[in-house]
């Protein structure tokens, strides 16, 4: 059985400043992406455009990666195809192991976290560098990423720079200012890109039409990935694919926005060959993309180009953070990508979600995850990991509403709930008392004062209407007179 969110979650709620911190910073993004949003009053139409981009170039996956590898292949780049997490691990270290890699830096990829790639090349000897610093920070602390745009964020400056005086990085004891502990990291990452034998990035966009692999990043530590050495390695899932430029301005103007609000990042490199004297590989891996685009329900799911705006504006990830999920991508698009990979495993994410939607508002591709995680609580009986409780309560709740007698009953003398002490309430069973205090109810139901309310303004009415008659009879005895 999958473990609950709500249970991975009761140790980061029980720290209210960091839930606050972490909350503000993450509806900070949101805000900055509102900002953006209103500043083109083309935006919806992007959002369509982009939607109607992904969902051509879904079904016509094929056709389009066809076109990718031939044209990577013409210019000299050497095309690996992997069928799974595996296949994709056993092929980056046989390229590393043919070219006698002792250290890979890399620029940040949630495919490499996706298939584990790290840790399997760590067992065979390579020394991995993650280069982005939040990903560096979090490597450094053996945690895992807790976002997909800014993985570290929930961690503090003074986190860090306790880190960096642990590790030798930073010198000036104490000093945990972000400028100085950014600038110490430069120069231990320098050292890191000097020695490294071979560079991996990620790859945001892979454009068909003429063999481009498009990375963006705020830091440049992509491109210092595969300026000094001579092997450069993209990974890139098979669903990042899309036709052309046309369609990269598209996704351009939105992916910034939504993530960062940002009107753009501060580094777009595409790269199509490799440079003189080196050598460039792709590893395009399926990894159950194919099974995502084959779902009738769920096929959505692959539009997503992993802005992380759903997180952003989620709720329950604003206050539960990443590590709450058991899937390694957190929060709504999380969820869904969990639950079509292994939804025994991850369904106990779905409960992560109000159904407020927000993120199907935001979202630039229209993936809808909120929509998505709606269907995926429908289906939660048939994989036998629905919450036996919840399910109680609903035929409880459904008898409740579907007859008017035992309803008016229930909610006439509810108000005797209110005698019972708080302590009493705060129990196991009574999960709604945690972070909540139990609802005060009043002794008139709604339906009682509905009807007084009625019959006072009946009152006022019959009223009215008295003053109203004899008015007009005074008016009528004064003409006679």
């Amino acid at each position: 059985m999958a473990t609950s969110h709500a249970k991975k979650a009761a140790k980061f709620i029980s720290d209210p400043e960091r839930v606050t911190r972490h909350d503000q910073t993450f509806w900070g993004l949101r805000e900055k992406r509102d900002i953006q949003a209103a500043m083109l009053p083309e935006w919806e139409d992007l959002r369509e455009h982009a939607s109607e981009i992904k969902e051509h170039t879904l079904t016509h996956l094929a056709d389009y990666l066809d076109e990718f590898s031939r044209n990577l292949e013409s210019n000299g780049v050497i095309v690996h195809w992997a069928k799974d997490a595996q296949e994709f691990n056993e092929i980056a270290y046989s390229i590393l192991a043919e070219h006698n890699v002792k250290k890979l830096v890399k620029s940040k990829s949630m495919l490499t976290e996706e298939c584990e790639m790290n840790k399997y090349l760590i067992a065979k000897g390579i020394d991995v560098v993650e280069t982005d610093l939040g990903e560096r920070i979090l490597q450094l602390m053996n945690l895992k990423p807790a976002h997909i745009v800014v993985p570290a964020a929930h961690i503090t400056r003074d986190e860090v720079g306790e880190l960096f005086e642990k590790d030798g990085i930073s010198k000036d004891i104490g000093n945990h200012d972000p400028t100085y502990l950014t600038q110490c990291a430069r120069y231990s990452l320098r050292q890191e890109f000097i020695e490294a034998d071979a560079g991996m990035t990620g790859c945001n966009f892979g454009v068909a039409s003429t063999g481009d692999c498009v990375v963006c990043t705020n830091e440049g530590n992509a491109d210092m990935s595969t300026s000094i050495p001579k092997l450069h390695i993209v990974s890139m899932g098979i669903d990042k694919v899309i036709p052309n430029y046309d369609a990269l301005a598209v996704f351009q103007r939105l992916l910034a926005r939504s993530a960062t609000g940002q009107p753009s990042v501060s580094f777009t490199s595409q790269f199509r060959k490799a440079r003189p004297g080196a050598e460039m590989h792709v590893i395009l891996v399926d990894n159950g993309r194919s099974n995502i685009i084959a779902d009738q329900l769920h096929w959505r799911t692959a539009k997503c180009i992993r802005c992380g705006a759903c997180m952003n504006t989620c709720p329950v990830y604003r206050r539960s953070m990443g590590y709450s999920y058991n899937y390694f991508i957190p929060g709504p698009i999380g969820i869904n990508l969990g639950m079509v990979h292994n939804p025994k495993k991850h369904s106990g994410n779905v409960s992560a979600c109000s159904l407020c939607l927000s993120c199907d508002l935001v979202c630039p591709v229209k993936v809808a995850p909120g929509s998505q995680i709606y269907y995926w609580r429908q289906a939660l009986e048939g994989f036998g990991t629905e919450n036996k409780e919840k399910k109680y309560m609903s035929v409880a709740m459904t008898e409740l509403y579907q007859h008017p007698a035992i309803y008016s009953v229930a909610t006439k003398y509810a108000h005797f709930a209110n005698i019972i002490p708080q302590k009493m309430m705060d129990v196991k069973l009574n999960t709604w008392s945690v972070g909540h205090d139990m609802p005060h109810f009043p002794k008139k139901t709604f339906h009682t004062l509905y009807k007084q309310m009625m019959e006072e303004e009946k009152e006022k009415e019959k009223g009215i209407n008295n003053s109203l008659y004899w008015f007009s009879w005074h008016i009528e005895l004064l003409c006679n007179v």
